[in-house]
């Protein structure tokens, strides 16, 4: 048997606020578009920039984990697979679309005027929806308490610790 690999990893920033919705059969999604640059130097010594536009699809926790904390400008880590699409509009032309099925989704960049954390929430969307909500969710709400300013309470001592017996 021969085996095959569909995997995207992106780096980049939401160009829109996400468009939340729930389809058939009672699914979330969230749609969202983010943008990767690239820069180079031409021929000529002059700086050139070119920003490619990737369509992004996340389902169920993942879907309310970008409803609650994911907002247009974030950076955001992707990782997911290429899903292409062929439909028919209202005038009856086929369309094709490209789209990021997002399996997992980290929340990058500084926090922004009381925001989330900067290291949380961290999404990852699996087989057992349990298991992904309930680690994403609580992720995304220690991280939120974290950013209210609510004490860190698993180990109250590590922080005020002045040794870190490390050797430099």
């Amino acid at each position: 048997m021969s085996r095959s690999l569909n995997k995207v990893t992106l780096i980049g920033n939401l160009g829109s606020d996400p468009e939340i919705r729930t389809a058939t059969g009672g699914n979330r999604v969230a749609n969202f578009s983010l943008a990767t640059s690239r820069q180079w130097n031409d021929a000529s010594g002059n700086k050139q920039e070119k920003t490619e536009w990737h369509r992004c699809v996340a389902w169920q926790q993942l879907a309310d984990i970008v409803e609650r904390y994911v907002k247009k400008g974030d950076k955001l880590y992707i990782e997911g697979r290429i899903e292409y699409r062929q439909y028919t509009d209202k005038d009856g032309v086929t369309k094709y679309a490209t789209d990021i099925n997002v399996r997992e989704l980290i929340m990058l960049g500084a926090p922004k005027g009381g925001g989330m954390d900067a290291d949380a929430p961290r999404a990852k969307s699996s087989g057992s929806k349990a298991k992904a909500g309930a680690g994403a969710a609580a992720g995304a709400a220690g991280a939120a308490g974290a950013a209210a300013g609510q004490e860190f309470e698993e180990f109250p001592g590590a922080l005020q610790d002045d040794d870190d017996d490390l050797p430099f």
